[in-house]
């Protein structure tokens, strides 16, 4: 079917007014008429992700509904528990997206728990657990701009869905006509009992779960901390000041961003990993007691952070948060002397292998995973079936997630934001700052540098585009980059590992992925990978340097090269 065919099967379809005017007014349109026409919206591990509007290739009440239908025809054709769980988080439509889904889920025989209102995605993760579901959705786009949506998919152990469940439902999806309309409305299914709404109690099971999570919580109460905390316009609000305030915290709210704003108005781009997200959090930081500025996405499973410093405010990178939160943990745990024998920390391949240096000087063994933080809860799973899951420590992602614990399979900025309160209070209490802490990192373990930086591709063939980029980048590897040797390439769609020197090849015991990885010896690396939910390819950069000049100077010069 072409676009024009697909363009007029909706116009024939005796849509609501409303929908049908926004159809109508895109005849002779024909740029967009192939971007919402050209093909449907692809449903992979992460769910789906697009813009709202009509459309195939839109996220809207019947895309969001032929996808919840597909997982449904998944869930049934399972031998697990037929209960789901779903939440959603501040952006427009979610709430009717959550909805939607439900119904989908109850007409296929699927008790179905909903939360009443805004909740972070960790928060699903966890329920999809604690209420024995085979399955869990979240609808969120996560940081992307407001005029985005999506639905995350869980399995039935808290993690995002993997590759063949997400196969599975996809088949599924594309056998489902559109346009079924509902046997019952969602109000009919909570008469019945098919839908229902998660109650009170889980959030405070979730809350006390959270809190036994701290290291050392009376170091909180005793240090007179100040926060500066911005949920930027999202779902953080209610938990992460819950957790905080129960801890003593004494929290600054930016004001402007407190409540759900689907527009996100102070924050056009509400993604904590870039410095802009913090801007109106800077305003508030300079006229009000700091320590630490915190800043949640939209669904509260990243945070980031801003420090003062000489001059205004110094952003932490992913990076360097999750460096700094690791030696936290392993430090005071090792100073009691209760880390697990055979512990493990997690990060995934694109995050600082700084976190390998740290993770040695304590004893304790680094796992290193792909990207996608249900890598880290996969590893999780399998120390849980070993009966070792006491051995987890702490898993993190560059992209500002973080976790610690094993109650939720996926990052949780609730339980990471009372981690870096309490980092910060035992800082504090020393006389000392978060940057006295990563000044010593870097003074003990090197300058490890890194930067991201994702190339945009447009058109109706981005794809195409970023295969095409992919695979000159395999064909043709430098010698060099920067000036520092190419000693290794880690081919991760083939497992393999080539020495530049020796020719020899080791194999990559992971799960295949389209992510290639060339190693600079000791002095950092260049990871490429195209992103899994927007038409882009991704570089992260590590330079490694004796001196944070020498770093600098070395991250320049390689991404100079890598941008010819």
């Amino acid at each position: 079917m072409t676009y024009l065919e697909r363009y007029r099967f909706w116009m024939d379809a005796e849509l609501p007014a409303q929908m049908q005017k926004e159809l109508e007014s895109l005849a002779g349109n024909d740029e967009e008429l192939r971007s919402r026409f050209s093909g449907d919206l692809q449903f992979g591990t992460a769910g789906m992700r697009g813009i709202m509007g009509m459309g195939s290739n839109r996220l809207n009440v019947y895309t969001v509904r032929r996808a919840a239908q597909g997982m449904a025809a998944w869930l049934s054709g399972t031998k697990l528990p037929q209960k789901a769980a779903i939440g959603y988080d501040s952006r427009h439509n979610s709430k009717l997206f959550a909805e939607v889904c439900a119904v989908a889920l109850a007409e296929a025989g699927i008790h179905t728990w909903l939360y009443d209102r805004l909740a972070p995605t960790p928060m699903l993760s966890f329920a999809v657990r604690r209420l024995g579901c085979g399955c869990g959705i979240v609808i969120s786009a996560s940081h992307n701009a407001g005029a985005y949506n999506g639905i995350k998919c869980y399995g039935p152990d808290g993690c995002q869905m993997t590759d063949e469940p997400a196969a599975i439902v996809t088949a599924e999806i594309s056998n489902i006509p559109y346009f079924i309309p509902e046997t019952k409305s969602f109000e009919a299914f909570m008469q019945e009992g098919m839908i229902s709404y998660i109650g009170q109690d889980l959030w405070e099971e979730y809350y006390r779960t959270v809190l036994n999570e701290a290291v050392d919580p009376d170091m909180i109460r005793t240090a007179g901390l100040n926060i500066v905390y911005t949920p930027l316009c999202g779902t953080g609000n209610e938990p992460v000041r819950e957790i905080l305030g129960r801890l003593g915290v004494n929290i600054t709210v930016v004001g402007c961003q407190e409540q759900p704003d689907g527009d996100f108005k102070t924050c056009e781009y509400p993604n904590p990993e870039t410095d802009a997200a913090l801007n109106e959090s800077y305003k508030v930081a300079s006229a009000a007691p700091c320590d630490v500025i915190l800043g949640t996405d939209p669904d509260a499973d990243r945070v980031a952070i801003a420090v003062p410093c000489e001059g205004g405010f110094k952003k932490l990178t992913g990076n360097e948060l999750g460096c700094l939160l690791m030696d936290y943990i392993l430090k005071a745990r090792d100073a009691r002397n209760d880390l697990p024998e055979g512990g493990e920390v997690v990060r995934s391949i694109v995050s600082s292998p700084l976190a390998d240096r740290v993770a040695d000087s304590y004893g304790v063994k680094m796992k290193a995973v792909l990207t996608g933080f249900k890598y880290i809860g996969g590893e999780i799973l399998e120390l849980e079936q070993k009966g070792e899951e006491e051995k987890f420590i702490f898993g993190f992602e560059e992209s500002c997630g973080y976790l610690k614990g094993t109650y939720a399979r996926d990052k949780d900025a609730v339980v990471a934001s009372m981690l870096v309160c309490e980092m910060a209070a035992s800082l504090k209490k020393q006389g000392k700052t978060v940057l006295d802490a990563l000044e010593k990192l870097y003074d003990k373990y090197g300058f490890y540098l890194s930067y991201v930086e994702s190339v945009e591709l447009t058109g109706a063939d981005a794809m195409e585009k970023a295969a095409a980029m992919m695979a000159s980048m395999r064909k043709d590897v430098p010698v060099t980059i920067g000036g520092a040797k190419v000693t290794a390439v880690n081919d991760y769609q083939i497992l393999r590992s080539l020495d530049m020197a020796t020719g020899n090849e080791t194999v990559i015991n992971l799960p295949k992925s389209n992510v290639l990885e060339l190693i600079l010896g000791e002095h950092g690396s260049v990871i490429a990978r195209p992103s899994g939910t927007e038409p882009k390819v991704k570089f992260y950069y590590t330079a490694v340097g004796k001196t944070k000049e020498d770093a600098k100077s070395l991250l320049d010069a390689m991404i100079a090269q890598m941008r010819l």
